[in-house]
């Protein structure tokens, strides 16, 4: 009898000890939504950000419309280089908007918030796309380094087959490599609060709500960053350093030119998106202040989209005359 007394007695703490880890559980993943508090401020200036960044983000949407339109179009434009480029633009226009209207929302929102799930998605979405960003630049910057030093093999290397392939590279890679940090980061336990001081869902906010602190998905998320940012910023760098060298070694004054031009194009769009990248992820002092955070982001998310399609229109002649043509056929329709 006294040993079936002891024998109920350690299941019933058994049981009890496990119904105490399931609630302590359900506690630690208690925030079902996360308060995003983006540019503190007076209703007025709220108003005032909300025309700025609504103005942005509309000539985001139709400069990288115009030249992707511009690229499916001109038959004129239907090589690599140009094609690569108009898949850039419906690139930028995806990034943006994973981020853009939920900021615009919230200037003239009191509540400011956004699902757990939601939040999880838009970090998925917005860092996938940047980091197929990062790889479109460098598969550019791959097409113009065959172009210009393998000229004569260059229709032989970059077949359509090829040019297809790459397309399909660039949009697919961000989505599964970013997979793995955006799952780990999830699964932290987050039991409150749940205020993030930035105006989009970012992963070191995100972290530093976590109960734990959990330096393996730390160390994992530093890792990614660090290896696609170091890793395509140097491809580019070494591609542009041979493209450079064949330049100088050209004859004719005009092919220097329009070489020195459309690659004074691209280096111009891979400054505005590495310099802040490499000044926010890689840099030894990368742990800035909160403020200066929001500007480096809003540099990267917001203000470099909106220059893109100007440096691609306006340093190249072939775009620019597809873009007249473009508008003046519609304004002949209408």
């Amino acid at each position: 009898m006294l040993h079936f007394i002891l024998c109920f007695s350690d299941l019933y703490h058994l049981v009890s000890s496990r119904q105490m880890n399931v609630s302590s559980r359900e506690t630690t993943n208690s925030v079902s939504h996360f308060i995003l508090m983006g540019f503190p401020s007076s209703p007025k200036m709220q108003l005032l950000y909300f025309g700025l960044f609504s103005v942005a983000y509309t000539l985001t949407l139709m400069g990288n419309a115009a030249i992707a339109c511009a690229v499916r179009w001109d038959r004129r434009l239907h090589t690599p280089m140009y094609i690569l480029l108009g898949n850039f633009s419906l690139l930028e226009i995806c990034y943006v908007t994973t981020t853009v209207p939920k900021m615009l929302a919230n200037f003239l929102s009191t509540s400011k918030s956004i699902s757990f799930v939601s939040c999880f998605a838009q970090f998925y979405f917005f860092f996938s796309f940047g980091y197929d960003e990062g790889f479109y630049l460098s598969i550019m910057a791959f097409d113009r380094c065959l172009a210009i030093c393998r000229p004569l093999h260059y229709p032989r290397i970059m077949t359509r087959q090829l040019c297809t392939g790459l397309v399909i590279f660039g949009w697919s890679c961000g989505f599964i490599i970013f997979l793995t940090p955006v799952v780990l980061i999830s699964k932290l336990p987050y039991c409150g609060p749940n205020v993030i001081n930035h105006f989009l869902c970012d992963p070191v906010p995100l972290m530093m709500l976590s109960c734990s602190e959990d330096i393996t998905t730390q160390l994992i998320y530093s890792t990614f960053n660090h290896i696609f940012i170091i890793g395509t910023f140097l491809f580019i760098l070494c591609s542009y350093a041979l493209v450079i060298l064949a330049v100088v070694r050209m004859t004719s004054e005009a092919s220097k030119r329009k070489a020195f031009s459309t690659c004074a194009s691209h280096l111009a769009v891979v400054t505005l998106f590495y310099g802040p990248s490499i000044m926010m992820y890689v840099s030894p002092g990368s742990g800035h202040p909160v403020k200066m955070q929001k500007i480096i982001t809003l540099f990267y998310s917001v203000v470099t989209p909106v220059c893109n399609p100007l440096i691609y229109s306006l340093r190249n002649k072939e775009m620019k005359d597809a873009l007249v043509k473009i508008f003046k056929t519609r304004k002949g329709v209408h």
